[in-house]
């Protein structure tokens, strides 16, 4: 009781403390820098493009990288686009079942918020995660196993494709619920003040639920008690088949938190996330939350059932591939600076393919979750409650 006691009485200073902060907030504009990181023999300095501020003046437009990054970038999203083709074409095939949400072209937006945090930050997602989960450190194999329901998957193959998970890395999810990770965004945020770690909540969602109204009672919950809190819209200009201009009165979401600080970056540039998340995250552990605006795209349609090409055409999405997409962007940074051979590349790229196939003949021989898991995670010890014709506490299908 006295452990409980002193608990509460520690939120209850957390909350005191940022209750009383000044009423001016609304009139505040923030400057942070992210923290300097060691030189590299290889860097070098790009400019990417401009940041855009809402209520703080942005980072600079000039951000270091060298050659070790880049490769491990462009590998990464090279990884990330072949697993969503090959997941799209498992589900063709009638091997996966359920939703499937592909985030190929919103490569950079995972891969740079990576280059930026730890695995002691939190990170939590919309059902559109596959990208995600890899990026906080799980594996093709993992991925591929959850979307087939086997027992090495990610979920022990009771999640499927929006749910993936990673608890050692604080992956909190796919979330499926439009918006619903927000407010749970928002919690990791505060369980990070409360133990005071240095580490910070990112909340990702689409545009499709920049309308959500918990949203917006997370952005003022995080802004009262100043919680390390990154949200970030990512989006890709189509929420399923409605573009944002016909969704939202305002589509400049950076600017949607009103009191809360934001900041539009090009999330189809990986330097570019990595220079605003970097800079985003020690914002938010001095000043409370931000929101920031990924500039995204999505080669595919909303989900498996949509063509994507109904609502928008070919021409548009041909047009972004040329122009914007994320891994030709670091592949001409890389044969640009001689970091590498444009033949080299391509040879990396078919070894990756070859690699995601391999793992997805692994995942097809894992085997799938015992007939138990049907029922474990209700209750503790089955209470003798019977759903016929299954009796919860015998491990066995009573036919």
């Amino acid at each position: 009781m006295a452990l409980l006691q002193g608990g509460r009485q520690k939120v209850c200073q957390l909350l005191k403390s940022h209750v009383t902060r000044q009423s001016s907030v609304g009139q505040r504009f923030f400057s942070a820098e992210p923290a300097p990181k060691e030189s590299d023999d290889d860097s070098i300095t790009v400019a990417v493009n401009p940041f855009k501020g809402h209520r703080l003046e942005p980072p600079s437009r000039d951000v270091q990288t060298n050659k070790t990054e880049l490769l491990d970038m462009f590998e990464t999203m090279v990884r990330m686009r072949r697993t969503e083709i090959a997941a799209d074409l498992l589900y063709k095939q009638k091997l996966a079942r359920g939703f499937l949400h592909l985030a190929d072209g919103q490569e950079a937006v995972p891969v740079g918020i990576e280059a930026a945090l730890d695995f002691k930050d939190s990170m939590i997602q919309s059902y559109r995660d596959h990208c995600t989960f890899l990026g906080r450190g799980g594996s093709v194999k993992e991925l591929f196993a959850e979307l087939l329901g086997k027992k090495d998957g990610c979920a022990r193959g009771l999640g499927g494709s929006m749910h993936m998970y990673k608890r050692e890395h604080n992956f909190f999810g796919g979330i499926g619920i439009v918006g619903e990770q927000c407010p749970l965004g928002a919690g990791l945020a505060f369980a990070h003040k409360y133990r005071n770690d240095g580490h910070v909540a990112m909340t990702l969602y689409g545009d499709g639920a920049a309308n959500q109204g918990q949203l917006y009672e997370a952005f003022n919950m995080a802004a009262i008690w100043e919680l390390p809190c990154i949200f970030v819209c990512e989006n890709n200009h189509y929420g399923m088949g409605t573009a944002e201009r016909r969704a939202s009165k305002s589509a400049a979401f950076y600017t949607r938190g009103d009191y809360v600080p934001g900041m539009w970056i090009d999330g189809m540039d990986s330097l570019a996330v990595k220079q605003g998340v970097a800079f985003a995250k020690q914002f938010v552990l001095k000043n409370g939350p931000i929101v920031l605006e990924m500039d995204t795209y999505r080669y595919h349609g909303h989900s498996i059932s949509d063509p994507g090409s109904t609502y928008r055409t070919r021409d548009e999405i041909s047009g972004i591939r040329r122009a914007r997409d994320p891994i030709e962007h670091v592949k001409t940074l890389l044969i640009e600076n001689n970091f590498a051979e444009g033949s080299d590349l391509k040879k990396r790229e078919k070894q990756i393919k070859r690699e995601v196939e391999a793992d997805i003949e692994a995942a097809k021989k894992s085997e799938f979750p015992p007939i138990e898991d049907l029922w474990n995670n209700i209750y503790k010890d089955g209470l003798g409650a019977k759903l016929r014709p299954i009796e919860i506490s015998k491990p066995k299908i009573q036919l």
